[in-house]
């Protein structure tokens, strides 16, 4: 059983589902809010949630990537915590410089909400391992389209930092990503919800992974 940091911001709406989904897998999640930072040594892994965080003012993630208790996010990066970003999480790391990249307007311009079966390319230590290959969790997202420059690109490719790609690219998202992870792989960023899909009743049980193997 481990000790996860939730975080949550103004306009966060997707935090109480992450909460929960690292209860039903045995962890202990607690709280931590944007205005405050913590001790770093407490925790054993972090989830930055999807929502909205600030109405998504100015651009997805960038006012959230300001906030104070990013300065002991980043403390833990550095450190080697395990940390996952989902949606606006994944957002907030790339506005903050922890993951590589961007996440603009989707290909079309439109909000998509629907299921995607994802490929596992590179297994991480944290967050599922090689339990997630082939998995299938929905996306709710308007800002979803993961880009960067071709010569970032492949650094990127070169280092294994793409961790998991659609195999149907919903958004325009370069090479399918669906996800990545920092040079060290102990923080990742994915577009996709894995906390809406931990039973069958929701349309799968495969995001159950995502928490169970911090």
């Amino acid at each position: 059983m481990k000790r996860v940091g939730v975080v949550r911001f103004l306009g966060t709406n997707c935090d109480r589902d992450v909460f929960k989904a690292i209860e039903q897998v045995g962890h202990t999640p607690e709280w931590l809010w944007y205005e405050d930072s913590f001790e770093v040594s407490k925790y054993e892994a972090l989830v930055i949630p999807g929502g909205f965080s600030y109405g998504d003012y100015l651009r997805s993630g960038a006012l959230a990537a300001k906030a104070p208790v990013m300065n002991s996010v980043s403390e833990a990066a550095k450190k080697g915590v395990p940390i996952l970003g989902i949606c606006n999480g994944f957002q907030i790391l790339c506005e903050a410089g922890l993951l590589p990249g961007v996440l603009i307007k989707n290909e079309g311009l439109r909000f998509i909400d629907q299921w995607v079966k994802l490929n596992l390319q590179t297994p991480l230590k944290s967050w599922g391992g090689s339990e997630i290959d082939k998995c299938e969790i929905p996306i709710a997202h308007g800002d979803g389209c993961y880009f960067l420059e071709p010569e970032s690109l492949k650094k990127v490719m070169d280092q294994d930092q793409i961790w998991m790609t659609y195999d149907k690219n919903p958004n325009g998202s370069v090479a399918d990503i669906a996800g990545v992870t920092n040079k060290n792989k102990n923080v990742a960023g994915l577009m996709p919800h894995p906390e809406r899909a931990m039973w069958d009743w929701m349309g799968s049980s495969s995001g159950t992974n995502f928490f169970e193997f911090i």
